[in-house]
């Protein structure tokens, strides 16, 4: 199995491989995954900062262990740090709709991914955070706001990063 639930949390393990952004774009596509304007754009930003040869173990808090009066991106951001979890590089957005085919994410019980990265600001100035779905037409890597005050459905999962030295 590619990943693994404990406590309430998803964990898997993804290498990065050196590819950049608008390469991404092109490798994603090439297998079928569909890429979202608005990820387009955070992928040719120069915020995104490709890594080469970097394994990082993912953690993925689901929504649903929130209350629904804390589903903001501040209070998500809060539980991850309790945690001890770290944010996530933007690229671990493309790694993880590279492994995973929606029938895996839907079997972790969530309709997307977002990734905690630190937010990229896309054409408008407004920050945004990569999202992995499979729902509309499914297979998608796009984006979803980034406002520390943006409130989330109980379908989401957030990903972190374990850090490799926990406190």
């Amino acid at each position: 199995k590619k990943w693994y639930e404990k406590d309430g949390v998803i964990y898997f393990s993804v290498t990065s491989d050196g590819t950049t952004g608008p390469d991404w774009i092109k490798r994603l596509e090439s297998k079928g995954f569909q890429v979202g304007d608005p990820a387009r754009w955070l992928l040719n930003s120069p915020d995104f900062k490709p890594t080469s040869g970097v394994t990082t173990k993912v953690a993925v808090l689901k929504c649903r262990s929130f209350s629904r009066l804390f589903r903001a991106t501040s209070d998500i951001r809060v539980a991850a740090v309790q945690r001890q979890l770290d944010k996530p590089n933007a690229e671990i957005a493309c790694l993880i709709r590279e492994k995973f085919m929606d029938e895996e994410i839907e079997a972790m019980c969530l309709i997307w991914i977002t990734v905690m990265h630190e937010p990229i600001d896309d054409s408008n100035e407004e920050p945004k955070l990569f999202l992995v779905s499979r729902y509309e037409g499914g297979r998608w890597l796009n984006t979803e706001c980034g406002k520390q005050n943006y409130e989330w459905g109980s379908a989401a999962g957030f990903a972190f990063v374990v850090p490799q030295n926990p406190q």
